[in-house]
């Protein structure tokens, strides 16, 4: 279930504060932060975004 284009627009990296992008990983959906030096990906659980630093993983 992708999530609505405004609350896209208001959501952030938690940790640098950037941007937000929607990705697919596999089956799963995921939030992934556009900085080039961050990019933690924060997963999405039931349609709400987990914005936890200590839930997001590591792009590999």
């Amino acid at each position: 279930m992708p999530l609505e284009a405004g609350l896209l627009e208001i959501l952030a990296c938690p940790a640098c504060h950037a941007p937000l992008r929607e990705a697919s990983s596999g089956d799963a959906v995921e939030l992934v932060c556009t900085a080039a030096d961050c990019g933690l990906a924060y997963p999405i659980r039931d349609g709400i975004p987990v914005l936890l630093v200590d839930e997001a993983r590591r792009p590999a």
